[in-house]
């Protein structure tokens, strides 16, 4: 089984990693793969261009926990129309930071804003997964229901991908690392502010909260499991 520990390819032994690797006990995590950070228009309220290449491929690996059995949560930024949890009140942080070094985003009071075209999917999602569509900063835990949402699902693994790997993605693994769920961030469909920003976030997840992994290995796992369930030597 190969994972990557501070971005450098591992070859592990899956059974020391067996509880991480239960379909059945495991959810998709999807985060922030809507309008407000992907579309191409001028007008984007918070663009997170990077992450436009990895559409296809997250709709294609979906589709395949799907044929699997797998679950999968929508999770999106959300705020109540007007602002009264953002803009209206204590702004994110980001809002005043995030423009230090990208410089003015002209359109940002209309990112996430209840009811607006921003907050459309732009991945696909198909009747039977989930959404979580109240995030309100960074983590997709807080202050959603997404935890309630697992734990009655009987979740102990989340497997995360979209964006932003050093923010939103980063943020998401921490809070579900500390509560104690197993962790795994797809490398290759999760995109982040830039190059050196995506590594250093992935090389953090890699030493402290859980496996980094491609979504090509993860599914090579799960289907070998599928096949041959009590096999303890999965390679």
């Amino acid at each position: 089984m190969r994972a990557y520990v501070y971005n450098q390819p591992r070859e592990l032994d899956p059974a020391q990693f067996a509880d991480y690797l239960d379909l059945s006990r495991t959810a998709v995590l999807s985060i922030d793969m809507h309008r407000g950070h992907l579309d191409d228009s001028p007008d984007c309220p918070c663009p997170a261009p990077r992450a436009r290449d990895v559409v296809a491929p997250i709709d294609a690996f979906h589709d395949e926990v799907r044929a699997l059995g797998g679950r999968i949560v929508h999770v999106k930024s959300v705020v109540r129309e007007g602002g009264a949890d953002d803009i209206g009140g204590i702004p994110s942080a980001w809002r005043r930071t995030f423009p230090l070094h990208v410089g003015p985003i002209p359109n940002a009071d209309a990112h996430a804003i209840e009811g607006s075209p921003w907050t459309e999917w732009v991945t696909r999602v198909e009747p039977g997964d989930l959404k979580v569509e109240n995030k309100r900063r960074l983590s997709a835990f807080y202050p959603t229901d997404l935890d309630f949402l697992l734990r009655n699902q009987r979740i102990e693994t989340v497997v995360l991908d979209g964006g932003f790997t050093d923010c939103c993605v980063l943020n998401t693994a921490f809070d579900a690392n500390n509560r104690n769920y197993r962790v795994i961030v797809l490398q290759d469909l999760v995109r982040g502010t830039d190059e050196p920003l995506e590594q250093a976030a992935l090389a953090m997840v890699s030493l402290h909260l859980g496996l980094v992994m491609t979504s090509a290995d993860l599914l090579a796992v799960w289907r070998q499991r599928a096949l041959n369930p009590s096999s303890k030597t999965l390679s």
